[in-house]
């Protein structure tokens, strides 16, 4: 995440170290970094309010809010690129709200960015009126970006066939595990060496391997 009270540090460690970094959208949690201009903050304020007025501000576009996305999007874009003096290799966002109609459709984030997409569910997880919205977003979403074949959380960790339905895709697609490595469960998953028993002979991006084995993880990895 850009603009907040702990960016400038994290950027500086995570390219003296060469670690594998994205954008993290935000417009949901207020930017608190020393000095942030009024006028992101305003803009940031008012997708703020709009997004959690209600559970379906997500999937309507508001063309009053158009030029405050464009503008925050676009601000987190820039910001990104001087902390780290690059592009961001994938983008995703805080509470997912990188999704919502108004970035989709609005075109906002770079083409040919890998992008984060929705999480993924078997029939019966969820009704079919939510897997068909969700699917409607991922074939609009690969239109103009890269998307892996599954995502699911890593949480549950139990029953261990749940892990093991999700590890066995890995054998022939790209799967990706969102983590959250405050909450314990996960953290002692991911540091005991449990998930590397598990996935077997299965190959693990470089960089998820590299941090995970001498320390906790703190991004979400890709398998």
């Amino acid at each position: 995440m850009v603009f907040m009270d702990d960016s400038e540090r994290a950027a500086a460690l995570a390219r003296e170290r060469g670690s594998d970094v994205g954008l993290h959208l935000n417009f949901t949690t207020p930017f608190s970094a020393p000095g942030c201009a009024p006028r992101l903050l305003e803009h940031q304020q008012r997708l703020y309010r709009y997004l959690w007025s209600n559970r379906f501000t997500q999937v309507v576009f508001h063309p009053g809010l158009a030029g405050s996305f464009k503008y925050v999007v676009a601000a987190q874009l820039e910001e990104f690129r001087r902390l780290y003096g690059a592009e961001p290799d994938r983008i995703d966002g805080h509470h997912h709200m990188h999704l919502c109609a108004n970035v989709l459709l609005g075109g906002l984030m770079p083409t040919g960015t890998l992008v984060r997409r929705n999480f993924s569910f078997a029939p019966g997880e969820k009704s079919w009126i939510n897997r068909f919205y969700r699917k409607s977003v991922d074939r609009r979403l690969k239109r103009r970006h890269r998307l892996v074949d599954y995502l699911f959380s890593l949480a549950p960790v139990e029953p261990a066939d749940r892990l093991q339905g999700i590890f066995s895709l890995a054998r022939h697609a790209v799967v990706e595990l969102e983590t959250h490595p405050v909450n314990p469960e996960e953290y002692r998953f991911l540091t005991s060496g449990e998930i590397f028993r598990q996935l077997s002979d299965l190959q693990v991006a470089p960089e998820f391997a590299a941090s995970v084995r001498p320390r906790a993880i703190s991004y979400q990895p890709v398998l």
